[in-house]
């Protein structure tokens, strides 16, 4: 995850690891969404940037890359060590600060999954994630849909405020920013990343046989807003 403030620590970062492994919004939404978008990944060096419970950097490995996960949380870095052992590089690093740890150009490709709406810093961080990409790599990235959150909160959907959502222990809440479409792409594209594809992800159809309910709901309301960008080569 990000920042001290953002971060998920303690009790929320182990909430957070259990959920990430079982819950139909990570399992059968967005996980399955951004490894579609890495594709083959077999003899890549990848960053995964806020790596949280280490689910995707498993996955990853998992196909024969190789991971270095960052995360601002060193009980999601727990959890992500029970996960893959020694197979990655796993470092406690704050997302809002500068990748100083990397070199240029090194990575073939980076994947920041549902951290992005979480970060303050997000200019630093995206020219960060270009610098440390080599020419002609990759970042996949996903976060919530805009419009998930204006079907949320209510309101504006151009409302751009920083909002604390309950969970369903109320003494447990997460922070993190609104955003529309359009503030989304500015920011990607003003970074200097090219946009190959963009995808608003539907759950895999063997949801349906264990929450039909929810699967219904996941195909007629978008979740998630996940994209692959591109550094020129």
């Amino acid at each position: 995850m990000t920042s001290p403030e953002n971060a998920y620590h303690g009790r929320l970062g182990d909430y957070f690891a259990g959920l990430a492994g079982t819950s139909p919004y990570n399992a059968c939404v967005d996980r399955p969404a951004v490894l579609d978008l890495a594709g083959e990944v077999a003899g890549l060096w990848l960053l995964d940037a806020g790596c949280g419970a280490g689910h995707y950097t498993a996955d990853l490995l998992d196909r024969g890359a190789r991971v270095t996960g960052i995360d601002g949380s060193a009980t999601l870095l727990r959890h992500a060590r029970e996960r893959v052992g020694d197979r990655a590089e796993l470092r406690l690093h704050d997302l809002e600060a500068p990748l100083d740890f990397a070199g240029d150009a090194v990575f073939d490709g980076a994947v920041c999954a549902l951290v992005y709406h979480h970060v303050a810093a997000r200019a630093r961080l995206l020219a960060e994630l270009r610098r440390v990409l080599r020419p002609g790599g990759w970042l996949v990235l996903s976060t919530t849909h805009p419009t998930a959150e204006w079907l949320y909160h209510g309101g504006s959907y151009f409302d751009g405020t920083w909002v604390d959502a309950k969970l369903p222990d109320p003494s447990m809440t997460i922070r993190y920013q609104r955003m529309t479409l359009q503030a989304l792409m500015e920011e990607w594209l003003s970074a200097g990343f090219v946009l190959e594809r963009l995808v608003e992800p539907r759950p895999l159809p063997r949801l349906r046989e264990t929450d039909e309910a929810r699967y219904e709901k996941l195909c007629r309301e978008p979740s998630f807003l996940a994209v692959r960008l591109r550094v020129p080569a």
